[in-house]
């Protein structure tokens, strides 16, 4: 199906939901995705439909919108003009990275809208700012991982206004599974389409991967100041957490929406 609203010049995205086949095209990058804990809160949609931009509608899971804090690690990430040199060497940057986010719609496309994105590579920083148009922020960051313990520690650098930390120590448990159809974790993981805005222009952006598998978490401790900076005001509650060792994924250049 075609989603409602599309112009005819559009690009036909189809979907089950939240499940969009592969589109065509070129793909600009394949990064793998890994060790993705998700924490989120539940807020009322209108403390987050005011801080989107016009031409967005926050996307709701039984009347609550979501704010999600997501630490994970990007790796093999190169853009699609650099060659794979096999064993002739590679060439491409690892590291962690740390994005405040939202769920959003579009002339009925489900996606992400991000309010900051912070990654330990000053490359990606300047990069993802200049061609994506989004809220990238430089910070000092690292992940470690032990059997199932993993702690996860970021602190912005650059630019410096608004500062933010985080840090995170969780256990893992549990066999990993695609999430359930019409669950809350398949709306808070199972999106394909990221939204930015680069000089007052709406702009998508289209990815694919395999389901998630995900797992249960233990949330041992958690300080942050990413929400705060990114002008919302963190719940009392534990939020819900969930966790994925990952995905490779397939990421489309920008287009116009």
């Amino acid at each position: 199906m075609t989603y409602p609203g599309r112009h005819d010049d559009s690009p036909t995205i189809l979907m089950n939901d939240f499940h969009f086949e592969r589109p065509t095209g070129q793909v600009v990058m394949r990064p793998k995705w890994r060790h993705l804990l998700f924490l989120h809160w539940p807020l009322s949609p209108e403390t987050v439909q005011k801080m989107l931009p016009d031409g967005l509608e926050i996307d709701t899971f039984e009347g609550r919108a979501y704010i999600g804090l997501v630490p994970f690690t990007m790796s093999e990430v190169r853009p699609h003009f650099v060659p794979d040199l096999g064993k002739a060497g590679h060439f491409f940057e690892n590291f962690p990275e740390l994005n405040v986010r939202t769920y959003v719609r579009r002339n009925g496309v489900r996606g992400v809208w991000f309010f900051s994105l912070d990654a330990a590579s000053s490359l990606a920083v300047v990069a993802a700012r200049l061609w994506f148009g989004l809220p990238y922020f430089k910070a000092r960051m690292r992940l470690q991982a032990r059997g199932d313990e993993r702690r996860f520690w970021s602190r912005r650098l650059w630019p410096r206004s608004p500062s933010a930390m985080c840090s995170a120590r969780y256990r893992v448990g549990g066999a990993g599974a695609a999430a359930q159809n019409a669950s809350l974790e398949q709306f808070l993981v199972e999106r394909y389409v990221l939204f930015s805005r680069k000089n007052g222009q709406l702009f998508r952006g289209r990815v694919h991967h395999a389901p998630y598998e995900i797992q249960s978490v233990e949330l041992h401790s958690l300080r942050e100041t990413c929400l705060a900076a990114a002008g919302f005001e963190r719940p009392h509650q534990a939020p819900h957490a969930i966790y994925s060792r990952g995905v490779d994924v397939e990421v489309w250049k920008l287009e116009t929406c």
